[in-house]
């Protein structure tokens, strides 16, 4: 299978400040390589869990007894590591969003660049693709996804259009929506918008705000003392979802405090934001919007 270069590889993996005997979960397997970094890293007596949902990446699986890959979503971490009799873990690796591989396979409906089936679906057991949200989707609740995920202004007017042009045909490919929506690309800003439309649609169809949040949930439970915390979100949706519950352990409001103005926040950042260096995005475009975060308990 071919994958690119793992983003921020040594940034986010040196962030996890390994024990070699440790016991680590990289909840994004997909090509492998931060997963091979941890192992590096690792000694005999060290065990690395890894988590992919797409059928593509078990074909990666690599072969090491302190290995262990889990064919499910990471939004079930806790349930699948106690399945396995571990209750606590040293590091937490996620590299959020959708990998190269998933972009560059024209089926998959992921890319804006091929045309395909309208699938983007990352597990493809699952019930709902593009072309059910697409064709079978009302009007209010297309706007609403185009809006929230997709942060696009004329929402309304791209779901009526999608809505007026479906009651003639099914909108089946990557191709026929882009025509359907061609009249809100202009030359100038076409791969922006096109990129923001696929993004709603790709988040909905896979719930991954959900996912991330049930996921994050679980990490102050799961963290040993010194456990960390390695998180590369590549848009502001998540990123902020990260950055928020780092710092009060909420998605929303702010946290309570007793009566002597204390707060209960159960992480606490370690070091600033990182994103990649110049050098890394010549060699990886991919990690142009890359930005990595760490924690640890408080």
């Amino acid at each position: 299978m071919s994958y690119h270069n793992a983003v921020l590889l040594e940034e986010s993996i040196s962030g996890l400040n390994i024990k070699e005997d440790g016991v680590y979960v990289d909840v994004t397997f997909g090509g492998g390589g931060h997963s091979k970094e941890i192992l590096k890293r690792l000694g005999k007596d060290g065990k690395l869990f890894a988590f992919d949902q797409d059928p593509d990446a078990l074909k990666n699986v690599i072969d090491d007894e302190r290995f262990v890959l889990i064919p499910e979503n990471f939004r079930y971490i806790s349930r699948f590591l106690r399945f396995h009799s571990i209750k606590k873990v040293d590091g937490v690796l996620a590299d959020l969003g959708v990998s190269s591989h998933q972009f560059d396979e024209a089926e998959r409906g992921f890319s804006i660049r091929f045309d395909g089936d309208l699938d983007m679906r990352m597990n493809q057991k699952s019930k709902v693709s593009a072309k059910e949200l697409i064709n079978q989707y009302s009007e209010e609740k297309l706007a609403e996804i185009l809006f929230l995920y997709g942060e696009l202004r004329n929402s309304r007017k791209l779901a009526r259009t999608i809505v007026h042009e479906r009651k003639t045909r099914v909108i089946e490919t990557s191709f026929q929506l882009k025509e359907v929506l061609k009249a809100f690309l202009p030359n100038a800003k076409k791969h922006k918008i096109l990129a923001q439309i696929f993004q709603a649609i790709r988040i909905e169809v896979n719930e991954e705000l959900s996912v991330l949040k049930e996921f994050l949930e679980q990490i102050p439970n799961l963290l040993s003392d010194d456990g960390r915390l390695s998180v590369i979100s590549y848009h502001s949706l998540e990123d902020r979802l990260v950055k928020r519950f780092i710092r009060t352990g909420l998605f929303e409001g702010e946290p309570e405090k007793d009566v002597f103005g204390n707060s209960n926040e159960p992480l606490k950042k370690v070091g600033k934001l990182i994103v990649p260096s110049k050098e890394e995005i010549k060699v990886n475009n991919r990690a142009r919007s890359a930005k990595l975060r760490l924690a640890t308990l408080k």
